[in-house]
């Protein structure tokens, strides 16, 4: 099983929807209208279209398979409390940067850092899970020893 968030899971639907209904129609069309231009061993516009209608279609398998194995989790359905659990949503103060980070704890499909969203397969996520508010975690990384400290442990 692959744990997605709710919201996780309603990206890729989006996504899916759009590959299906939008994108592959357009490409089904362009791929008609690149055949008109005639030899299709010289045609660019054909093969650029089958290219893309390749990469299409296995996007669209790739997301249906993720929605079949995938084991939806909605943090919101659950009580709350100050452990931290896939789903979560982490305030952490970290040492060296002494500052305040808030993460995510996600999917390994959902998981973008820019955004504040980690993987819960990352080292920190694997760090934080299970603990509580308060608690202090030590992570090895490329920088050096970092210490974090469990702020705020919130369930949206």
């Amino acid at each position: 099983m692959n744990p997605i968030t709710k919201e996780g899971e309603v990206l890729l639907r989006e996504e899916l929807k759009k590959l299906k209904s939008e994108d592959r129609p357009r490409i089904i069309d362009a791929i008609a209208s690149a055949r008109e231009f005639g030899d299709l061993k010289e045609n660019a516009e054909y093969h650029a279209a089958k290219e893309e209608q390749s990469l299409a279609e296995a996007r669209i398998r790739d997301i249906e398979s993720k929605l079949s194995s995938a084991q939806v989790i909605d943090v919101t359905t659950i009580e709350s409390s100050d452990k931290v659990i896939f789903g979560t949503t982490v305030k952490v103060y970290n040492s060296n940067l002494e500052k305040s980070l808030t993460y995510k704890i996600v999917g390994e499909d959902e998981a973008d850092a820019s955004a504040g969203k980690i993987s819960f397969a990352s080292p920190l996520a694997k760090k934080l899970i299970g603990k509580f508010e308060g608690d202090v975690i030590k992570l090895e990384t490329p920088g050096g020893l970092t210490e974090y400290e469990i702020e705020k442990v919130e369930y949206l």
